[in-house]
């Protein structure tokens, strides 16, 4: 039977993220098209990875990740105040929260996995303030230097809850499809969070049957 949750932040914890972008899209007027096609083309004259990845993982700073930004959307464009911007237009998703805080108290072990940015983490543990009451252990991509769906971030995070815990014991919620394809490759439960109602209905019904 199911015994640990691992959970995603943005998108599932919160309101919808693409809400923050078209804010900030709007806020700065540059669209989330350009700004796809800027990472796309950073990525190419690098010859590397995705600027994104990189910046979730830590292996780039934000101001590093926005600067490369500027040069390759060009003209007088600037991205100054992108993270503030972004979080002011991203709330609390209560009902999931919630539910969470209800599993916990069910005696269900708990765990945060995010992919997120370094610098963000006041402003993104700002949004959840019982954070480290509610989940266990916390995961967050930029201190790891791994992000989802890479394998080894859900087996770090399965070694940090130790006492034996195996993929197979866990159910795994995040609004990403190639995140969850990869939790269910490796063994556990995953349910691909749409909305509410749905997720919590899939949940709670992963809950009551065999993992």
């Amino acid at each position: 039977m199911i015994s640990t949750v691992i959970c995603d932040f943005g998108g599932v914890l919160t309101t919808p993220l693409v809400r923050s972008f078209l804010a900030f899209q709007e806020h700065s007027g540059v669209s989330l098209e350009q700004l796809g096609n800027a990472m796309a083309q950073v990525a190419r004259e690098s010859d590397g990875e995705h600027p994104l990845f990189q910046l979730e993982k830590g292996e780039i700073s934000e101001a590093e990740f926005l600067s490369s930004l500027e040069g390759a959307l060009g003209g007088d464009v600037t991205l100054e105040g992108f993270g503030d911007h972004y979080f002011e237009h991203l709330h609390p998703n209560d009902e999931m929260i919630e539910l969470m805080r209800r599993l916990r108290d069910r005696g269900l072990r708990m765990a945060l996995l995010t992919n997120n940015v370094r610098e963000w983490e006041p402003l993104w543990r700002a949004k959840l303030p019982d954070i480290d009451e509610i989940f266990e252990v916390v995961v967050d991509s930029a201190f790891v230097g791994m992000r989802k769906p890479e394998p080894g971030i859900y087996e770090l995070t399965l070694e940090r809850l130790g006492g034996g815990v195996v993929a197979g014991d866990c159910l795994f919620v995040d609004d990403t499809e190639a995140n969850c394809e990869m939790a269910t490759e490796l063994g556990m439960t995953a349910v691909r969070y749409l909305h509410n109602d749905q997720a919590i209905r899939e949940i709670e019904l992963a809950l009551g049957a065999p993992a």
